[in-house]
């Protein structure tokens, strides 16, 4: 607030104070600033699905590309419209790290593959499921190496605007990766899995940022994992369809009435009917859509199904094979280390010495 500056003369009066105003007056007055931006009838993207509740509330879908910069100038124009009171982006707690990073780092981490991250992978995941998330992630790598673009910028722009936007909140949307991938495992037979893991090492075809742009009705990556995965039914089903429900269950979580700030608990608490954004793959749409009219269950979509015989022996062979390499891997290189030590003049000259005091 403006203040007049004290006299020379002495004191200043009550009248020279800076005003201060009540924690009421500041949530009304932040309230009103967001209801005035708040566009009544928003100029929207045309990737921009909208959706209602039964109460009233209103859910714009902002489709993407995660790899397109028009998808990010998309996610910023629908948020500075519509002045949402939640923002739903479709990632989980394992991967809220990439809201933070900057994109140089995130076009480094895309692009390095390494022991340590198949290490941490399997740790986090079980072997088979591991192994699945490091040859997804080659794939995003692929896509990051020929575009020289980071993954996720859509996400990040969504967070930078949600918190400008006064009592907005940031939410999680999509389902942990570990229940994904252990889901979409044990819905492969042996044959696929095989199958599928030699589809996407195969992967390397030349991609564009015209090809990124021309799959903005469909998100590049989804597409192309549609693509490897289409004689695997099962498999779209966990990585794609029990997704878009669980992305519908937690749109339609945010999209409940929103409470009205106020400064004290002695309040009289009042609800509105919400406004949410939700930034989501242009691939889930669709099944958003599909799904939001009727009652969502995600307790089946979230249980994880125990592995079978099969897949113990396969797991068990494949950390044996794992640590064996790992094993052999350091075998080889002490063995080479010693030769390089024994070789070098003065570890030669220390060995005859000891060798003449023992006799």
């Amino acid at each position: 607030m403006p203040s007049t500056e004290a006299s020379d003369d002495g004191p200043p009066d009550s009248s020279d104070s800076p005003h201060n105003i009540s924690d009421a007056d500041a949530f009304r007055i932040l309230w009103e600033m967001k209801m005035k931006k708040r566009q009544k009838q928003p100029s929207l993207p045309e990737t921009v699905t909208e959706l209602t509740t039964e109460d009233g509330s209103r859910v714009y879908i902002v489709g993407t590309a995660h790899f397109s910069d028009s998808s990010k100038q998309d996610v910023v124009k629908t948020i500075q419209e519509v002045q949402p009171d939640v923002v739903v982006v479709e990632l989980c707690q394992y991967r809220v790290s990439m809201l933070k990073m900057d994109e140089e780092t995130l076009l480094k981490e895309a692009k390095e593959i390494n022991l340590e991250k198949l290490h941490q992978a399997i740790k986090q995941n079980g072997v088979m499921s591991g192994l699945m998330q490091m040859l997804l992630l080659k794939v995003s790598a692929h896509i990051t190496e020929q575009l020289g673009m980071a993954p996720g910028g859509e996400f990040r722009e969504a967070f930078k605007e949600a918190s400008k936007v006064p009592f907005c909140k940031f939410h999680l949307g999509d389902r942990p990766i570990p229940v994904t991938f252990k889901r979409a495992i044990a819905a492969l037979s042996l044959w696929q899995k095989v199958k599928l893991a030699w589809g996407l090492c195969s992967l390397s075809d030349p991609i564009s940022e015209d090809d990124v742009e021309k799959c903005k009705q469909k998100d590049l990556l989804e597409q192309m994992m549609a693509e490897m995965i289409g004689e695997f039914p099962d498999l779209h089903r966990t990585i794609v369809s029990e997704r878009d429900l669980y992305l519908t269950y937690m749109l339609k979580q945010a999209a409940r009435r929103t409470e009205l700030p106020h400064a004290s608990e002695n309040e009289p608490r009042k609800s509105i009917p919400a406004i949410v954004v939700g930034v989501v793959g242009m691939g889930h749409v669709p099944g958003i859509e599909k799904n939001w009219n009727t009652d969502v269950n995600i307790e089946e979509i979230m249980s994880v199904p125990p592995p079978s015989a099969l897949s113990k022996i396969v797991t068990f062979a494949a950390k044996a094979t794992f640590f064996g390499l790992v094993g052999y891997g350091c075998y080889c290189i002490s063995k080479r280390t010693v030769k390089i030590i024994l070789s070098v003049p003065a570890t030669q000259y220390c060995l005859q010495r000891l060798s003449q005091m023992s006799h």
